[in-house]
This record gives C-alpha cells, structure tokens and sequence, in this order.
C-alpha cells in the first residue's frame, strides 16, 4: 500500500497534503437562493452547525430549503489539510470530509429538525463512503458549536442506531465533533448552491423512509 493510503483509508497526518495559506474562496458572493452572506455577520441568536453526510451538493439543497435557515455553504472540515482545493480533497490525501454549514435561528428550526433531517437523509453507517461516492471525503460527522447541539447530537445518534438496528443495518459510524476542534475551509465558488446553479445536477439524497423518534 503507498505510504499515502486510500481514498477509503484516512491518511496519516504526516501524509497529509500541504495545502496552502490562502482560502480558494477569499470573497463568497451572498447566498445565490436566500441572498445572505456566507460568512455573516447574521441576525442575533443565530446559530451555527456542520454537517457532512456525503457529496455537498444535494446534501446543501436539502438544508437551504428548511424554513429558518439563514444561509448554507458548503466546505471541507475534519482533516489536516489547510484550504484544500476539491481536486486535493478528492485524491484522499488531505483527510477532509464535504460538509454543510447551516446557520439557523433556533427560535424557527430547532436544532432537533436539523439532525432529524440529518440522520434522515443519508446512510450513517457506511463509512468512508456514501453509496456509490468512496472515499474520505463522504463520511457521516456533525460539528456542533454549542454544548445543546453536542447532547442532541449523541441522543438523536443513540435513538436513529436503535431505528435501524431493528432493520438489522450496522452500527454508525458518524463522527461527532466540537467545530472549535476543526475548521472550515469554504469551498470553491462553483461548489456553493450547485444544484440551484445546475438544477440537473448529481443528486445522490433520498429519505431512508426510516424516522427519526422524537425526543
């Protein structure tokens, strides 16, 4: 096996490629469907988390849709590559996972509907992979800023794993994570809001049709 790994094996952080000092995306235009910068600043009381569940296309749209979110992007965290390019990203040696922001106002979306459609959405058993999409870069993780979101986060966790495991699917695999311990790299410009940009575009979300318990 090279010294690099796989794109279904993490890389060794000594591995890891450089990156470089600068963002790929230095100047994000507001968000192309709600119109709201991706970088803030946003309204008080708005609330920010990260999620990853697979190819950051689809996974974006599903999150721009929900009443009560103030704006998304889409970026990579969770690895030891700084500013990475998507091409760095893809080739599996930056450690980086695709990765949602969503800032929200809690008093309209609780953070429950966040992670329902979350777990919802995506197989969180798989992995280092999403289907069809193999590779690092499509592993399940939730970054949570606040101690609230870090609790709900494990609970929603224990109580999807106990759905599931009645219909003998494996255990979970999701990384969950404080943000304050990774950091977001914005992603390329053509990345952000692709699917309203190239509304035929690969789609690879569906309900799993199987739901999360309330709370």
């Amino acid at each position: 096996m090279s010294i690099f790994g796989t794109k279904s094996s993490m890389v060794a952080p000594e591995n890891a490629l450089a990156g470089r000092t600068s963002p790929v995306l230095p100047h994000p235009a507001p968000h192309t469907v709600l119109g709201t910068s991706l970088t803030g600043p946003w309204p008080e009381g708005t609330e920010v988390i990260y999620l990853a569940l697979g190819c950051f296309w689809g996974a974006e749209e599903i999150y721009w849709r929900m009443p009560g979110v103030v704006t998304t992007s889409v970026g990579y965290m969770g690895g030891y590559t700084p500013n990475p390019t998507y091409e760095e990203v893809c080739s599996g040696r930056t450690g980086q996972t695709e990765t949602v922001m969503v800032a929200y106002d809690p008093a309209v979306l609780p953070t429950y509907e966040i992670l329902k459609a979350f777990w919802e959405n995506h197989d969180p058993t798989q992995g280092y992979r999403q289907g069809n999409d193999i590779g690092t870069q499509y592993r399940s993780a939730i970054f949570t800023t606040t101690a609230e979101q870090a609790d709900l986060a494990r609970r929603t966790r224990d109580a999807y794993a106990a759905v599931i495991a009645q219909r003998g699917y494996p255990d979970i695999t999701t990384e969950i994570d404080p943000a304050a311990e990774a950091t977001y790299y914005l992603a390329e410009d053509y990345h952000q809001q692709y699917l309203y940009k190239n509304p035929n575009g690969y789609r690879c979300h569906a309900n799993t049709g199987l739901a999360l318990p309330a709370l």
